[in-house]
């Protein structure tokens, strides 16, 4: 039986092309701290993960421009939040156009949907209260 290498995921690094658009969309729309800049990337502060945009350039430097080229530059990231309603319309206030206002899933998740600058898809979600009998 082998031992399982990890227990989750630290850090989230989203490879971007405009790096100033997509920081203004997480720091100035999402309200996201950020505790690290320099020219090609941005850190963020989300309790025990770390969040990053690195210019996909950096990236090419750093690994290598074929793996980074074959990875394309789109995610789908899942948050949990509070209340997806209250969440969809302080982003929609903000100029967020959603792909999927808050919806009722059938797999009991209420969702709704949003891409950032780059084109990474965000799900926000909250698990539906299931009744009380």
């Amino acid at each position: 039986m082998m031992t399982q290498l990890f227990k989750n995921v630290s850090g989230v690094v989203l490879l971007v092309e405009n790096l100033d658009a997509c920081l203004k969309f997480y720091r100035d729309v999402l309200d996201l701290q950020v505790i690290f800049s320099d020219d090609v990337s941005h850190a963020f502060k989300m309790q025990d993960q770390d969040f990053v945009l690195l210019q996909v350039s950096a990236a090419a430097e750093q690994i290598s421009p074929a793996a980074v080229a074959q990875a394309g530059n789109r995610m789908f990231l899942c948050a949990d939040v509070e209340d997806v309603d209250a969440a969809y319309q302080a982003l929609t206030a903000k100029g967020v156009e959603y792909i999927q206002p808050p919806t009722d899933q059938p797999w009991g998740m209420r969702t709704s949907y949003f891409a950032d600058p780059a084109g990474n898809l965000w799900e926000f979600r909250r698990q539906i209260p299931t009744p009380q009998k």
